[in-house]
């Protein structure tokens, strides 16, 4: 009997937490702590896949090209995706495969530079939402714009920011190799940051594109090409609530996706919260899929065994 598979999706503030310096050294060791985690869940019988956000890390890689911009030419977003794949996948490789080696686990570890196809045609791209990289002052600001013809937006005072669009993914490369992979039992990295995203132009080619794609929404999309049996989704609270923030929140333990529809149509779930969050399970239930959790880094053991944690199922 084959193992059950497993896709864990966590935020890049996992392995670089606000105010922290940001590091290798500082990374690696949240990595570390992260693995003990993998760990436990290939410890309850699943093959596992990993999802990682890239926020943080892109971040600082665009402030890393600004300031260098006189001397070597910037890379586009899609480059950057692809360097965060590569630096946090050989972080969260080496921090898995050294944890798994302390168990006595005889497994692979790998990450994949996972690309992930948008249309051109997604709604997203009439307005650019996402804010991306470093405050510029005014003059620098209207440089880029007049140079990259970028959108640029206030921020809360502290200077120009660039926004770009976010839209949904629709097919992911290499999907067969990762299930594959997972299948055959090697512990699968894929889709950092959400995925590199391109599209398919129109000689039917594979092009970049500056966008950033949501990691939850990416995750749920390999969670359905996988056919994965549990999709957890690691975030700052450890349940759902209901009328979240006011003197009458209410925490969920269970919901179906109808009740979880109902609420986020009805404005209970933010788009910049938990919204994509829930909108993620929900699409995940719908095609296919058993099982989601959402909960916390460090409600996610208890939540395994349902102490702790909402729990998204089918009706």
């Amino acid at each position: 009997m084959k193992n059950k598979l497993a896709l864990i999706a966590f935020g890049g503030n996992v392995m670089l937490p606000a105010h922290s310096r940001g590091s290798a050294r500082e990374q690696y060791r949240n990595a570390k702590k992260a693995a003990r985690l993998m760990v436990n869940i290939i410890n309850k019988g699943y093959e596992l896949i990993i999802v990682h956000g890239n926020g943080p890390q892109v971040g600082n890689i665009l402030i890393q090209m600004e300031s260098a911009s006189n001397i070597i030419p910037p890379f586009p977003i899609d480059v950057c995706d692809a360097m965060t794949e590569g630096s946090m996948g050989y972080l969260l490789e080496k921090a898995i495969l050294n944890e798994l080696r302390k168990h006595s686990i005889d497994k692979e570890v790998v990450s994949i530079l996972t690309q992930v196809i948008v249309s051109k045609e997604d709604k997203a791209f009439e307005k650019a939402s996402k804010p991306i990289g470093p405050f510029y002052n005014s003059f620098r600001a209207q440089q880029l714009i007049k140079e990259h013809k970028w959108e640029m937006v206030e921020d809360a005072g502290k200077g120009f920011r660039r926004v770009v669009s976010s839209p949904k993914p629709i097919d992911i490369v290499p999907k067969k190799s990762i299930r594959t992979m997972v299948e055959n039992g090697i512990v699968v990295i894929a889709a950092g940051g959400g995925g590199i995203p391109v599209y398919i132009n129109s000689m039917g080619y594979i092009d970049g594109v500056e966008a950033v794609i949501d990691k939850d929404h990416a995750s749920s999309l390999i969670a359905r090409e996988a056919g994965v049996d549990l999709f957890i989704i690691l975030t700052g609270v450890d349940r759902v609530f209901r009328n979240f923030g006011e003197e009458n929140q209410e925490p969920i333990r269970t919901m179906d996706i109808h009740e979880a529809t109902r609420m986020l149509n009805a404005g209970q779930f933010p788009p910049g919260s938990m919204g994509p969050k829930i909108q993620a399970a929900i699409d995940y239930i719908k095609g296919g899929g058993k099982e989601v959790i959402i909960t916390t880094t460090e409600k996610l053991k208890a939540a395994l065994i349902g102490r702790s944690g909402t729990r998204i199922v089918q009706a």
